[in-house]
């Protein structure tokens, strides 16, 4: 089988965030993560993040943005037609929905972020908002709603490289400031792929973030003021 060639973001694209990584905790050589606008990203790479099943495969990325009705009334097909619009990989002119992380230039994992008021279903929730005075209409201010680790890739610090690389794209493109809406890990608990799609508080943290809310038992509201 003829093996695909690799994206590299440094040649192919025009905004990059690079970061040295580790491949385990037992292994001494570092591999280089490289993050991009998904639009600077080939349409295959965000596919093969995205996998051929599972929960990612299902939703792509559209949880936030339908609203109840709309996405029992989706099909898969059509919610990847919406990220494709979305996020127009492969058009280094156009904007996007959020970034691609690439692992020595193979793809391997996906970060949504941009303006808060782009997600319908977050002007909904009880989390973003509990417990402080909010312009929910304001949109000055981003939001990190999704990570997405491509199997295989975890646990090489690919969503900490991510939210370092959404909080310069966010204010590379005007925000004032930039929050996540985090779940609280407690230490030695492990916890399934598919609840950390907000992203791990202590990510958050490493990144510069602060926490501003507590609006439930595991859920933190994270924040970087400009």
């Amino acid at each position: 089988m003829t093996r695909r060639t690799l994206w590299n973001p440094a040649v192919n694209c025009g905004r990059v965030y690079r970061a040295a990584m580790a491949h385990s905790a037992s292994e001494s050589d570092s591999a280089t993560i490289t993050v991009v606008p998904a639009n600077q990203a080939a349409p295959e790479d965000l596919r093969a993040v995205f996998g051929e099943r599972g929960v990612p495969h299902d939703c792509q990325c559209q949880w936030f943005k339908l609203m109840r009705p709309e996405w029992r009334a989706s099909s898969q097909e059509e919610r990847a037609a919406m990220f494709a619009e979305q996020t127009h990989c492969g058009e280094p002119e156009a904007t996007s929905t959020g970034l691609v992380a690439y692992l020595d230039g193979e793809p391997v994992g996906w970060c949504a972020v941009e303006p808060r008021t782009e997600y319908p279903r977050l002007q909904a929730l009880r989390v973003p908002w509990t417990g402080r005075e909010e312009d929910r209409d304001d949109p000055g201010v981003w939001a990190v709603t999704c990570f997405v680790v491509r199997t295989g890739f975890r646990r090489r610090g690919v969503s900490r490289a991510l939210t370092a690389a959404a909080v310069g794209h966010a204010r590379e493109h005007g925000a004032r400031a930039v929050e996540g809406y985090a779940l609280a890990v407690e230490p030695g608990k492990e916890v399934a792929w598919n609840e950390l799609y907000v992203g791990a508080q202590s990510v958050y943290e490493d990144c510069g973030f602060r926490e501003v809310s507590s609006p439930t038992l595991r859920r933190r509201v994270m924040r970087i003021d400009f």
